[in-house]
């Protein structure tokens, strides 16, 4: 075959722009930081890297769902823990009233503070996370306990609802508790539940009921047990959460690792590959001035 000047000129300038091309996407990897910056530089990469992001948003997703259960779980422990201390300081207020020693005046002023013990209760029992309240099972928009209300609607909600949350693939862990166990009231006479007991409780202290205050101790000790029973029911999930965090914080360092496998470039080997190529680059222009056929300036040197 016979090989002309403008042949030699032609493949020269091919390989000089190949060599353009391969020098443009290298100083892209390392620009970017990726092995590719568009799907057709490897559909194989991309494809897995579409799978492995997917993977790491619900790993995101599942660390955000944790953050809001911890935010419930917290909130609610310890409301409940206010809630216990407030039964045993009733408790202890009835203990000293049910002695015989106190005149009327002073029952009176015990019954007073049982009645802000009550109202500090209540306010318990309404307590927001988020504008949303925890203590009225899946229904967080309305107060759980409103003695307001018109007549025909219950003071206290009776909806034990679970607020479940997915922490996991295919795990969903209840983050609230069941407020009936705890925040209860049972209209009649006399009057039942948590609420209803206090209220009798300072009916007898008032002189308006014939039950003895002595008996009240059995009751609020059932509802201490209540709470003290929900708290602790509350702390076997939460450490079944935080086994569940720990869980899903390897996940998404495995996921972060697979992703930047697939996806990043090798720095070191990008800069060796780019060195590489601009001296065959300069090889390349070296050589092609050589082939190009001289002109009449180097016939009159």
């Amino acid at each position: 075959m016979r090989v002309t000047q403008s042949m030699l000129s032609n493949n020269m300038l091919r390989h000089i722009s190949q060599s353009y091309e391969s020098m443009a996407k290298t100083q892209e990897q390392l620009t970017t930081g990726k092995k590719i910056s568009r799907p057709s530089d490897d559909p194989v990469v991309a494809m897995k890297g579409m799978t492995y992001r997917t993977n790491l948003t619900e790993v995101e997703q599942y660390k955000r769902n944790l953050s809001e259960a911890y935010n419930w779980m917290e909130n609610s422990d310890a409301a409940l823990d206010k809630a216990t201390s407030a039964m045993q300081r009733i408790r202890e207020l009835t203990v000293q009233a049910s002695n015989g020693t106190y005149e009327g005046s002073q029952l009176e002023m015990i019954g007073r503070e049982i009645d802000q013990l009550k109202e500090h209760l209540v306010s318990i029992a309404n307590t927001q996370v988020a504008g949303k309240y925890i203590f009225n099972g899946n229904d967080t928009t309305n107060k759980p306990v409103d003695f307001n209300r018109p007549a025909g609607k219950l003071p206290v909600s009776d909806n034990k609802n679970s607020v479940k949350l997915e922490l996991s693939q295919g795990i969903e862990i209840a983050v609230n508790i069941n407020p009936v166990n705890v925040f209860s009231h049972e209209a009649g006479s006399p009057e039942g539940g948590l609420f209803g007991d206090i209220n009798e409780l300072m009916k007898s202290l008032e002189g308006n009921s014939n039950e003895s205050i002595n008996g009240f101790l059995d009751k609020l000790d059932s509802h201490i047990d209540n709470l003290v029973a929900e708290r602790a029911e509350l702390g076997a999930r939460y450490n079944r959460v935080e086994l569940i965090d720990a869980r899903v914080s390897e996940q998404e360092v495995i996921a972060n690792r697979i992703l930047s496998d697939n996806e990043d470039a090798d720095i070191e080997r990008v800069i060796t590959d780019l060195k590489m190529q601009e001296s065959l680059h300069r090889a390349a222009l070296g050589v092609g001035s050589r082939i190009m056929q001289p002109t009449l300036m180097d016939f009159l040197r």
